[in-house]
């Protein structure tokens, strides 16, 4: 599954649009998310920051294995912050794989 996490875009073909941060995570939590995109602002209290977060603590901790992550937020400010998280979990993932 292609998760579009977004209040306001139509998702592309081939994607679902998403617009509860919490729905995107249980669909994580189940693992039928291969691929998913993120908005920063979605007109709620969270945001996709808070999904990435979400998906950066578990890499951590749980030794969970992520979708892919694509951003396409406007936001340049919560674009840099769900960047510096995707970084953060691109190095913790290649740490890992050289043990």
């Amino acid at each position: 599954m292609k998760i579009f996490l977004d209040d306001l875009r139509e998702q592309p073909e081939g994607w679902i649009l998403i617009k509860d941060p919490d729905e995107a995570i249980n669909l994580m939590k189940l693992g039928l998310v291969k691929e998913i995109s993120l908005d920063h602002d979605l007109g709620c209290e969270k945001t996709g920051y808070d999904v990435i977060l979400w998906i950066e603590r578990n890499v951590f901790l749980e030794n969970f294995i992520p979708p892919l992550i694509y951003i396409h937020t406007a936001n340049p400010v919560g674009y840099k912050k769900i960047m510096n998280a995707l970084i953060a979990i691109k190095k913790e993932i290649e740490r890992k794989r050289k043990r």
